[in-house]
């Protein structure tokens, strides 16, 4: 499995709205738009730095993921996620390895990206996903304003 970077950080948030003077006006990162992934039960707004985004998570459905993750821990990062040369690769290597997955096939998440996530008690507590994203989605491609 090859590491290309760290893609993003995932922190889940009550409202995108609430949470964006933070980013854009305490931090001075932009927004590049929100989108929502219905699949996941997500809204999401990803801010770039550098080579690197946040990715602010708003849950639609209290028993989506997020949803979840609020009720039981409130605000806060949610997971890495680490953009991979090849996703099938990856999962075929780490499953041969043993590791406990999530996702034993990529789904498709914001911005078109193929994604998988990692079980957390395989990683140390850690929520890793591993992303891989085709060249017209190398900043998470076309979103909302």
């Amino acid at each position: 499995m090859k590491v290309l970077k760290l893609d993003h950080v995932g922190i889940a948030v009550e409202k995108i709205d609430a949470s964006l003077p933070v980013w854009e006006g305490l931090m001075g990162i932009p927004l590049n738009g929100t989108e929502e992934v219905v699949e996941q039960k997500v809204r999401t707004a990803f801010l770039p730095i550098g080579d690197s985004e946040i990715e602010l998570l708003e849950s639609t459905d209290p028993e989506g993921p997020i949803g979840k993750f609020l009720a039981a821990r409130g605000q806060g990062v949610q997971h890495l996620a680490f953009r991979v040369d090849d996703i099938d690769a990856a999962l075929a290597e780490l499953k041969a390895k043993g590791v406990r997955l999530i996702d034993e096939t990529p789904r498709y998440g914001a911005g078109g990206a193929r994604i998988a996530f990692l079980h957390p008690k395989a990683t140390g507590g850690v929520l890793i996903e591993l992303c891989e994203r085709k060249p017209q989605t190398q900043t998470g491609g076309a979103r909302e304003r």
